[in-house]
């Protein structure tokens, strides 16, 4: 029970990375914010969380919106009394395209979730664990924001700014006692997966990816879901501005 009383919030809840980790953060002993654009699908998480032992209560969130960011905030600290974890992990998607087929609204949208979510998500965390004394604030980036690609000109820069938006929040939080990481994972075997893989069948696209991951399998879900408890739990309290890539050494 690593983080028991310990309240998170987790964006991007209602599947993939965000679901494993509310399930797992629950069953470790959290009270589970798990915040998703699509309400039936974070209460469905949040009746797995429960099934496995664990106390979660679902919410609706646009992550692009800062008024319901605030309010996803608000309803944690109105229920529990305080916000121990942040995970900004909800985020979109981009499948292979050259840069000059990338629409305006798909780059602004992009931007709006991958990018503002996040910048939102901490400022309005922010104020509630600097008054707390203490806090951890976890974000997800990929591979993508560590070695870019081509064809996917939206998404690694969205990756790449996570990143530094980390690094600069990390020392900015240090004095306050708040940590500030980054989980950098590869594409992995969720719904998202065939995203990345326009015209290809999930089936397909874990074949043309497979070969690519030295440990041999495909990230899974929970793989990211037990970075996060780490980084989240006292093991890591000395952690704060890392990039921890969770990819089967795909990135080296």
């Amino acid at each position: 029970m690593q983080l028991q009383g310990q309240v998170a919030v987790i964006t991007g809840a209602g599947s993939g990375f965000g679901r494993a980790t509310a399930v797992r953060f629950a069953r470790e002993g959290a009270q589970v914010l798990g915040a998703d654009v699509n309400e039936a699908a974070a209460r469905e998480t949040a009746e797995m969380a429960r099934a496995a032992g664990g106390e979660a209560h679902p919410h609706r969130v646009d992550v692009s919106r800062g008024t319901e960011v605030q309010a996803m905030i608000q309803a944690a600290v109105d229920r529990w009394g305080r916000l121990d974890i942040l995970f900004n992990n909800a985020g979109i998607p981009q499948g292979p395209m050259s840069t000059e087929d990338i629409t305006e609204e798909f780059w602004d949208r992009l931007m709006a979730v991958n990018v503002k979510g996040v910048f939102l998500g901490c400022k309005h965390a922010i104020p509630v664990m600097r008054r707390q004394g203490h806090g951890c604030i976890i974000n997800t980036a990929s591979t993508m924001g560590i070695r870019a690609r081509p064809q996917y000109a939206a998404y690694v820069t969205s990756k790449g700014a996570v990143i530094l938006l980390t690094k600069s929040l990390a020392v900015e939080l240090a004095p306050h006692k708040i940590r500030v990481n980054v989980i950098a994972p590869a594409a992995a075997d969720t719904p998202m997966l065939t995203q990345f893989f326009s015209g290809k069948t999930r089936e397909e696209a874990r074949a043309a990816f497979l070969p690519s991951i030295p440990l041999g399998r495909l990230i899974e879900a929970d793989d990211v879901a037990k970075a996060a408890l780490y980084l989240a739990s006292d093991l890591a309290d000395m952690i704060t501005g890392h990039v921890l890539e969770v990819d089967g050494g795909r990135a080296i």
